[in-house]
């Protein structure tokens, strides 16, 4: 069945394909960015003519948020699937990183998804169903070197969609996570800087440094062709495309290996979830009511 489903951050990577890849299935797709008509003109144009309905939106403001969801809704007339997408990268020694520099990884990665998200419940609310996708990453599972700001970033996003999950699951609102592994897309051109660049001194003698670990990182995109992006997509399309109470809470994507070793612990941290809601009698909030 064809659903109308906004997704945040399409102007490229996983957010085009995402796009790309529901059209192609018959779903109606509104397709948000910003500068629809300057920076991201050709990319909205390319979208527009596949069939998306374009609508301007900058997470990192309330004002836009709020006026483009009222406008989606205008457009499309509903919305039944919200998909946030957007997202930055950073890179660096943690301790080279500014307030500043953290401050604007979360008005992205985490209080833009808030924005998205108070912008469109009561929309869901109102209908009592409605589907929250939240692309996380591995790394908001595990850490590793150099991606501080980030990690950070994206284990506040794996709290903020738990307990989304349980405190919407009585008006028929379903949330799930993609935790989409390292791949090789145009993310990693864009990634935050540290603003204190004076404290890498002091770090000369540890190794790898950034650097080189991201030269390893590209030697294992290339010796391993199978980490395609298009699986982040697939992965969203099947989500999307099963009924939502039998939705997986969390979908790994990767084929580098680190999604192999992160599995078992979203396994084990469901079980602990389901014991500790079930002793605090809390546990229909883990079901899906009316679905």
């Amino acid at each position: 069945m064809s659903q109308t489903i906004l997704i945040t951050g399409t102007n490229s990577g996983f957010g085009k394909l995402m796009v790309k890849t529901l059209l192609s299935k018959g779903h109606k797709v509104i397709a948000t960015m910003r500068d629809v008509n300057s920076r991201n003109k050709q990319s909205a144009e390319k979208l527009g003519t596949l069939g998306a309905i374009i609508i301007e939106m900058d997470v990192t403001s309330n004002d836009s948020v709020n006026t483009a969801i009222k406008n989606a809704l205008s457009q499309a007339g509903n919305i039944d699937v919200v998909v946030n997408n957007a997202g930055v990268g950073s890179a660096g020694r943690l301790e080279s990183f500014e307030v500043k520099d953290f401050q604007r990884q979360f008005d992205i990665n985490v209080f833009g998804v808030q924005r998205v998200l108070r912008a469109i419940i009561p929309h869901f609310r109102q209908k009592r169903r409605g589907s929250i996708v939240n692309i996380s990453s591995v790394l908001g599972r595990m850490v590793l070197p150099y991606f501080g700001p980030y990690n950070a970033s994206k284990y506040a996003l794996e709290g903020l969609s738990e307990n989304y999950r349980v405190e919407l699951s009585q008006f028929g609102i379903d949330v799930s996570l993609i935790e989409p592994g390292g791949f090789p897309t145009n993310f990693l051109g864009s990634l935050i800087s540290p603003s204190d660049a004076d404290r890498e001194q002091f770090y000369e003698e540890i190794h790898p440094n950034p650097e080189e670990l991201g030269n390893s990182l590209g030697e294992s995109f290339a010796s391993t062709p199978e980490q395609n992006p298009q699986l982040v997509a697939d992965s969203l399309l099947n989500l999307i495309e099963t009924e939502p109470s039998k939705r997986p809470f969390r979908v790994v994507v990767d084929k580098l290996g680190m999604g192999a070793a992160v599995e078992p612990y979203n396994n084990s941290h469901e079980e602990v979830t389901a014991g500790i809601f079930q002793a605090f009698g809390l546990d229909h909030l883990l079901q899906l009511k009316g679905v």
